[in-house]
């Protein structure tokens, strides 16, 4: 009976070395991402179900502010509010309406996210955006970003309101909002519950990727390898002539 040989193709066993490890690597960092997910998504469930705080009870650590639920009594700046630009939801072009909410007690300016409303795609015109007028009592969760917000480029904060912006930068924002406010500014954004006063098409997310699609692109990842391995075990081996003979022979 034939031994099992190897003769390895340089080129072949140099490319397959290369993407090899790269592979692997990219499915250890789906599950990477999907045990980051999960925990978002535990994290969000254990802070909903916390009875809802004053803000000037909340930590002051981002980890432990994150998705808190919070009461605010005050009421919004009229005519000051922020639109978040081309934000498309069930393929419609839209802007996330964000008002600017003074406690009653002047101890905080608030950027509330009050959720989302149809825009213009030509862009011509601004959306018609209602107004909430007087004191008002709102149910919200404080929203952290999990890192910087992507620019296409420098946001141009010297335009009349409503401003048109990117996205939300409270350090960027505090400068201009002291002619309008002597209330310090939550440098945290602030999203709206559904079905309060002023909320409008609100269904935020938690994750925009679930950790079971980043557990699928994870076995994506490892089956590629597997196979690039498998391809390369016959095409430098005479295991699949051995593996015929084999079969031949039963």
């Amino acid at each position: 009976m034939r031994q099992l040989q190897f003769d390895f193709e340089w080129r072949i066993t140099l490319v397959t070395l290369l993407l090899l490890p790269a592979l692997i690597t990219l499915g250890f960092w789906q599950l990477q991402r999907a045990e980051e997910k999960a925990q978002l998504q535990a994290s969000w469930k254990q802070r909903q179900s916390q009875a809802p705080a004053e803000l000037t009870e909340l930590p002051s650590e981002p980890e432990q502010l994150a998705y808190r639920r919070l009461v605010l009594r005050g009421e919004y700046l009229p005519g000051r509010y922020l639109l978040l630009d081309n934000r498309v939801r069930g393929g419609r072009f839209g802007y996330e309406v964000v008002g600017l909410f003074e406690l009653a007690d002047s101890a905080a300016l608030v950027l509330v996210n009050r959720g989302w409303i149809a825009g213009d795609p030509a862009r011509r015109t601004l959306p018609e955006v209602p107004e909430l007028a007087g004191p008002v009592e709102l149910s919200a969760h404080v929203y952290v970003s999990p890192g910087e917000p992507y620019l296409l480029a420098e946001q141009d904060l010297a335009q009349p309101w409503p401003l048109r912006v990117q996205a939300l930068e409270p350090a960027a924002l505090a400068p201009l909002l002291r002619d309008i406010s002597d209330a310090p500014l939550f440098p945290y954004q602030v999203r709206i519950d559904p079905g309060q006063p002023s909320a409008l098409a609100v269904a935020w997310q938690v994750v925009n990727t679930g950790p079971e699609k980043h557990r699928g692109y994870a076995f994506q990842w490892f089956t590629m390898a597997l196979v690039l391995g498998i391809f390369l075990l016959l095409r430098s081996s005479n295991l699949w002539q051995l593996l015929i003979r084999k079969r031949s022979e039963v």
